[in-house]
C-alpha cells in the first residue's frame, strides 16, 4: 500500500487577494508631549538615524548620548511648549488633518483609496501602519513623503523604514514611492495661492523670503539634489507670483552643529536685510507642508525677534500649506498621477466586474 508522506498534505490556505489601494502620508515625527523625557525619546530616535547625521557612528553615538541627550531635551521641550495646542503637536495635528482631507477628496471622487498617515520617528510609526494595512488586506500602497524636495536626510529615511519592514514580511504589498514634487503644478499653485491670500489681507512686503530647512553643505557635493530642488521651487513660485529676482530670496534655516550648512542662513539674512533698510518682510517655508517647531517657533518667534531687533519694522510669517483646500487637491492630483494602472474601484465593484467579464466570455463560446 502506498502511503503519502506527511509533507504531501494539501495546504490549508489559498492564494490570491482582491486588489486594495492605500496612500501612506509620511511625515518626520514629533514628541508625544512637550516634556523633557518625551523630547529625549524623540531626539534619540531622530538623531540616532544615520541618514540624519552622516558622521562615523561610534563618534556620533558618544556625542549624542554623552552630551546632546543630556542637555538639549529640556531646552527643546520649553520651545515645544510655546507652540503646543490642546490637540497636541502642530505637526501631528496638521498631518492628521491632511490625511483626513485627502481621504474626503478620494471619497468624493468615488475612488476606493484609503489614506493613512505615519511618522518616521515617534508615533504612529511607519512599521505599525504598514502592519495594519497588510492585516486589512491592502495589496497596493503609495508612499507619499511630506517632503516636496528630495533629500537623503528625509525622503530616503522614509524609504529605509519601508525596506526594514519588508525584510520581516513574506508577502509584500506592491509599493510605489513619490520621490519628490518640488515642481509639481498642484504644489506650486497651492503655495502661490497661500501667498496671494496673505497679500490680500496684509499687503505685499518689500521682500519675500523663502526659508527652507538646511542640510550640511557636504550633502550637495555627495549628490543630494535637495539644494537644486529648493531653488527650482523658489524660481517657480516667484514666477507664479510675478516677482522679479530682486523681490524674493532663498535662505536655509535650522542649522545644527559647527559644520558648514547650505547658505545663506535665514536669521543672519533677516538681520542683514533690516540693517540695509528693508522695513517689511514676508517669510514662507515652502519645504514644510505642515507647520511645526521649525516654522512656528524658530521662524515666527525667534527669527521675527531677530529681524525686529535689528531695525526691521514688519515681519509676517505665512503659514504652511497644512490642509488648505488647494494643497489637498494638489496632493490628490499627485497621488492619482502616481497610481496609474492601479484600479481605484471598490472591491465589490471589482468582483462584480470580474463576474460579468467571465459570463460574457462564456457566452461568446456558445
Amino acid at each position: 500500500m502506498l502511503i503519502k508522506p506527511a509533507f504531501a498534505k494539501e495546504p490549508s490556505f489559498s492564494h490570491g487577494q482582491t486588489p486594495r489601494t492605500a496612500v501612506l502620508l509620511c511625515n518626520l515625527g514629533t514628541p508625544d508631549a512637550p516634556t523633557a523625557p518625551a523630547v529625549r525619546r524623540y531626539l534619540a530616535e531622530f538623531l540616532g538615524d544615520s541618514r540624519v547625521v552622516e558622521i562615523p557612528r561610534w563618534i556620533w553615538m558618544a556625542i549624542l548620548h554623552g552630551i546632546i541627550l543630556r542637555l538639549r531635551p529640556a531646552k527643546s521641550a520649553a520651545k515645544y511648549a510655546t507652540i503646543w495646542t490642546p490637540e497636541g503637536s502642530p505637526l501631528k495635528v496638521h498631518t492628521v488633518q491632511q490625511a483626513q482631507a485627502l481621504q474626503t477628496v478620494f471619497d468624493a471622487a468615488g475612488q476606493a483609496v484609503t489614506v493613512r498617515y505615519a511618522m518616521s520617528y515617534a508615533n504612529p510609526s511607519i512599521a505599525s501602519q504598514l502592519d495594519a494595512l497588510k492585516a486589512e488586506g491592502f495589496t497596493r500602497i503609495l508612499i507619499l513623503p511630506a517632503y516636496p524636495q528630495y533629500s537623503g536626510t528625509t525622503t530616503a529615511s522614509v524609504f529605509d523604514a519601508i525596506y526594514r519592514w519588508g525584510l520581516r514580511t513574506r508577502l509584500l504589498p506592491e509599493f510605489r514611492f513619490i520621490n519628490h514634487y518640488h515642481d509639481h503644478p498642484g504644489y506650486i499653485a497651492a503655495l502661490a495661492e497661500r501667498v496671494r491670500a496673505h497679500w490680500a489681507e496684509h499687503g505685499q512686503a518689500d521682500r519675500l523670503v523663502m526659508s527652507f530647512h538646511g542640510v550640511p553643505e557636504r550633502t550637495l557635493h555627495l549628490g543630494d539634489p535637495y539644494h537644486c530642488e529648493c531653488y527650482k521651487t523658489a524660481r517657480l513660485l516667484g514666477e507664479s507670483l510675478g516677482l522679479t529676482k530682486s523681490q524674493y530670496m532663498v535662505t536655509f534655516q535650522s542649522r545644527f552643529g559647527k559644520a558648514k550648512w547650505l547658505e545663506p542662513y535665514t536669521e543672519p539674512t533677516l538681520v542683514a536685510l533690516a540693517e540695509q533698510g528693508v522695513k517689511r518682510v514676508d517669510l514662507i517655508c515652502p519645504g514644510f507642508t505642515s507647520d511645526c517647531l521649525e516654522t512656528l517657533e524658530e521662524i515666527a518667534q525667534e527669527a521675527q525677534e531677530a529681524y525686529l531687533h535689528a531695525g526691521g519694522e514688519v515681519f509676517r510669517y505665512i503659514p504652511c500649506l497644512n490642509d488648505s483646500p488647494s494643497w489637498v487637491q494638489g496632493m490628490h492630483a499627485l497621488c492619482v498621477a502616481h497610481m496609474g494602472g492601479w484600479s481605484m474601484q471598490a472591491p465589490d465593484t471589482l468582483d462584480l466586474a470580474a463576474s460579468r467579464s467571465a459570463a460574457l466570455a462564456l457566452g461568446s463560446k456558445d
